[in-house]
């Protein structure tokens, strides 16, 4: 329900604050104080097209935010989750701001969203009928969702199986679809990976190997430098028969000061460094002659590692820039090509599998179809009660289905749309094409007395829906417009005392001008104001004795109405 409603440089709304309560709520005031204004607030809060021409004169833009409570396992709440919008303690905060610049801001709890997920929410929890607007019970296209709602206990069972064989059906038809549409590009595609596979797996690349082929390469083109090196440092370093090497002559200076050492600590640091420097050189020593002894050159190897890098470096210009994302690439396309073989190995029994596939979600689109029609006829025969209660008993209300041509849906096998007859004697008619003010308001009200409490929408808003009727029929709407409220919220914007009568709670809306401006004002009315309303209702300009004591007779009369209810 609509908790709270806060507008602000709307239209001639400077700013208003309203809180709202459970049940019906009505709106009354003279013709242009901004009734329908407020209205027009809480659709643009529900996602309406928005536009500058709402923003007040003289200021950059119009602020609305409207405070909403939900029930918590609602369609709503599964929206919300969907989006990724938190929603604690079951209040939806909706708000938008429309700037001069054009700049449209929304946000739901706090969360900035385009105006596309704004309605898409909006649209579940605030429900808006005006007086000549096509709502969703004037969209044919609906229709079949409506009845489904109305059917929901009987075929709940059928639709989930029926919609899961369809997604079944549709993945099939699709694989062979694309499987005989592009059986040309499918063979070229598995030849492909085919080869590809085949190639890396015959590779057999390891991470690291061409870093370490790099590095053997490069020691066995430059052998000749190499060995020499280590010859000659070698040679330097060890003594031989004619000279000394440094090693030994490092380790005669390390004698020559070990006698000394004692006597000074400067002479002890110097020894110290000199046995360093003497163990370090034997130690270099021994690791030249090993690498001496290590050297070995192998043309045929150099031939070798030159190939394998060829090999590696043609892979990379294929399949990725190192050998790992060579090595996923291979991943990558192995499973496709195992995907394919199977699908291949499968292909024979593929179009057998969609025919039978076809068969049970016909079997199951049949039986759906049944119980929609006997659901149907019980549609038809409340609607009728609803519209005999309303004075038109004379009316047809009748659910059409019309022919698929065989078409296979994700909702069924059925069209439907529903159709009336307002008058003996006419022909009937689609329902969307009514054009009788007061009759479509009647008709919508039969439909959404029984629709109501299977759609969930929180807040329901009448705009002027009442406009065309009168006297009995009148109190007939009032009533209904009340029966609706015991399963929803209802704002309704009336001019009828009788429905203002019947409500639970009452606004009185007017504006005034102060320096040249038009404010707008909302007043809620407790009893001797409802009174006093309800009579300038009656009597228009002048308020008279007789209708007063009128408008008390049309509380004490809604009062004993909602009590034996």
């Amino acid at each position: 329900m609509l908790q709270e409603l806060s507008i602000t440089n709307f239209a001639i709304i400077e700013h208003l604050d309203i809180a709202f309560e459970n049940g019906m709520t009505v709106l009354t005031g003279e013709t242009g104080a901004g009734k329908s204004i407020i209205i027009d607030a809480v659709g643009l809060l529900a996602g309406g097209r928005g536009s500058q021409e709402f923003i007040r004169t003289g200021t950059d833009k119009a602020v609305l935010q409207g405070m909403f409570i939900l029930p918590a396992d609602g369609v709503t709440a599964k929206l919300l989750d969907e989006a990724g919008i938190e929603h604690a303690d079951n209040t939806v905060i909706l708000q938008r701001e429309i700037a001069k610049s054009g700049r449209n801001t929304c946000r739901i709890n706090g969360m900035l969203v385009n105006t596309t997920t704004l309605k898409k929410i909006g649209e579940t929890i605030v429900d808006i009928h005006g007086q000549n607007e096509h709502q969703e019970l004037m969209q044919p296209e609906k229709h079949l969702g409506l009845l489904d709602e109305f059917a929901n206990k009987q075929i709940h069972e059928l639709r989930a199986r029926y919609r899961q064989q369809y997604q079944t059906y549709r993945q099939l038809s699709q694989e062979l679809r694309q499987k005989n549409d592009n059986e040309k590009e499918w063979a070229q595609r598995l030849d492909m990976l085919n080869f590809q596979v085949e190639e890396i797996a015959a590779a057999q690349v390891k991470v690291g190997e061409e870093a370490d082929l790099t590095a053997e390469r490069d020691r066995l083109d430059n052998y000749q430098m190499i060995n020499q090196a280590l010859q000659q440092s070698y040679a330097l370093l060890s003594a031989d028969e004619e000279t000394s090497g440094a090693v030994d002559m490092v380790g005669t200076a390390m004698n020559a000061l070990e006698p000394i050492a004692n006597l000074d600590p400067a002479f002890n640091e110097i020894l110290v460094n000199v046995k360093n420097a003497f163990y370090g050189l034997q130690d270099a020593a021994g690791q030249i002659s090993n690498q001496l002894d290590l050297q070995e050159f192998d043309e045929g190897r150099l031939d070798e590692i030159e190939q394998r890098l060829d090999v590696l470096s043609q892979l990379k210009r294929k399949y990725g820039d190192s050998e790992q994302q060579i090595l996923d690439y291979y991943q990558k396309i192995a499973a496709e090509l195992e995907k394919m073989t199977d699908s291949e190995e499968n292909s024979e029994d593929l179009a057998q599998r969609v025919s039978d596939q076809k068969a049970a979600l016909l079997k199951t689109g049949e039986a759906l179809s049944d119980q929609r029609r006997k659901s149907a006829k019980s549609l038809q025969r409340q609607i009728h009660q609803e519209l005999k209660d309303l004075y038109m008993d004379k009316a047809v209300f009748e659910v059409r289905f019309k022919p698929t041509n065989g078409q296979i849906y994700r909702s069924g096998l059925d069209n439907v749309e529903f159709y009336i007859q307002t008058n003996p004697g006419e022909r009937m008619r689609p329902l969307a094409k009514i054009a009788s003010g007061g009759e479509l308001s009647r008709m919508m009200l039969a439909l959404k007395t029984i629709f109501s409490e299977s759609q969930g929408i929180t807040s329901i808003i009448f705009d002027e829906v009442d406009t065309g009727v009168s006297g009995r029929v009148a109190q007939a709407i009032a009533e209904k417009i009340n029966g609706i409220a015991k399963f929803s919220q209802v704002l309704c914007i009336t001019h009828l005392p009788q429905v203002a009568a019947m409500s639970d709670h009452h606004y009185f809306i007017a504006k005034k001008i102060k320096a040249n401006r038009t404010k707008t004002s909302v007043m809620k009315l407790d009893q001797p104001a409802r009174v006093q309303e309800l009579a300038r209702m009656l009597a228009g300009t002048k308020v008279t004795k007789l209708s007063m004591e009128h408008a008390e007779e049309l509380l004490r009369l809604a009062g004993e109405e909602k009590s034996s209810q």
